[in-house]
């Protein structure tokens, strides 16, 4: 982003914050002692938000908030977009790099958070532990029988910081990996006792497990399309804490009965489903679904709190509006 200008006559005022998704308190009130004016609506609409944003030189979301280019374009006097999380996908950082607004975030800061949250859906999908609790909270207690992890082989797409973290508890139960990136992830495989595929299309034909810890837009074209499909073994469980887009869902309720799949998943391509492919999927009796909760955990939202936090002062500090 470049540098933003006529910082020296603005600074002589008081920032005004406007967060308008819940957040640890630990933002609040640091950016109060730094002498920043903060107004704290969570559950502030978007209709709302159209009409107060243009009052406001800073705007920190989450996931809910939406900051597109309309938004973007209301909002005159914004200087700084910060999102507490580990991505962008809910703002246009095109709009906000052309008019010259400086974006914030947290990488890595719900990394444990959201790497334990694929090993209990993994370990759910193999045990599968979905059936056995709602038939016995109906009062049927009817043995089922999983599969154990030890000697099976996980294939990892997208080696970053959640992929390896993966990579290592997989590796502590037995498990053999695999792993592809778009990246040279050779050295880090290494050090990890990781194999790397050469391509997705091998990754994908020698696992019994997969799965994606990538980081895309919303507007990617999936990485398991109609087509490499095709080279899934039977039963195989696919896991999804990553992003929704990065699996064609008409496709996979297509092969989740063709080949008798698992797929456990954190997110889904509307939250909540609307179209009637992801209503059937949400039904589906091998589907497992959690509510995009790969980084509630009270330890998590702290990390990002604190994170977003700093670099957002550190960015404030380098524009001369706090010292």
């Amino acid at each position: 982003m470049e540098t933003i200008q006529g910082v020296d006559s603005i600074s002589k005022l008081k920032y005004k914050i406007l967060i308008t998704d819940p957040v640890d308190q630990y933002m609040i009130k640091t950016l109060q002692e730094y002498g920043l004016i903060v107004d704290y609506k969570p559950e502030i609409s978007r209709e709302e938000l159209l009409k107060v944003i243009s009052d406001y030189q800073i705007l920190i979301v989450r996931s809910r908030t939406k900051v597109d280019k309309e938004i973007i374009e209301k909002g005159i006097n914004l200087k700084v977009i910060a999102r507490a999380g580990i991505g962008l996908d809910n703002i246009d950082t095109e709009e906000a790099e052309r008019r010259n607004i400086k974006i914030v975030y947290a990488p890595g800061a719900s990394t444990d958070s959201a790497a334990e949250l694929t090993i209990g859906l993994m370990i759910a999908a193999a045990r599968r532990l979905y059936e056995s609790m709602n038939l016995a909270k109906g009062g049927i207690f009817k043995k089922i029988e999983g599969i154990e992890l030890a000697g099976k082989t996980i294939g990892i797409i997208g080696f970053g910081r959640i992929g390896s973290k993966v990579a290592k508890v997989c590796k502590a139960l037995d498990m053999n990996v695999i792993a592809y990136d778009i990246i040279d992830i050779s050295e880090k495989a290494s050090k990890l006792g990781v194999n790397v595929a050469n391509s997705i299309e091998e990754l994908l034909s020698n696992s019994d497990i997969i799965s994606f810890h990538v980081t895309v837009g919303k507007d990617a074209k999936p990485i398991l399309d109609e087509n490499k499909f095709k080279y899934i073994k039977n039963n195989t469980i696919i896991i999804n804490t990553s992003r929704a887009v990065v699996i064609d869902g008409k496709a996979l309720l297509k092969y989740i009965n063709m080949k008798n799949l698992i797929y456990a998943t954190d997110v889904f391509w509307h939250e909540p489903p609307k179209e009637e492919w992801e209503l059937a999927l949400l039904r589906h009796e091998r589907v497992i679904v959690t509510t995009h909760i790969g980084a509630q955990t009270k330890e998590a939202q702290h990390r990002v709190a604190v994170m977003t936090t700093n670099n957002l002062i550190s960015v404030l500090k380098e524009m001369g509006v706090i010292s």
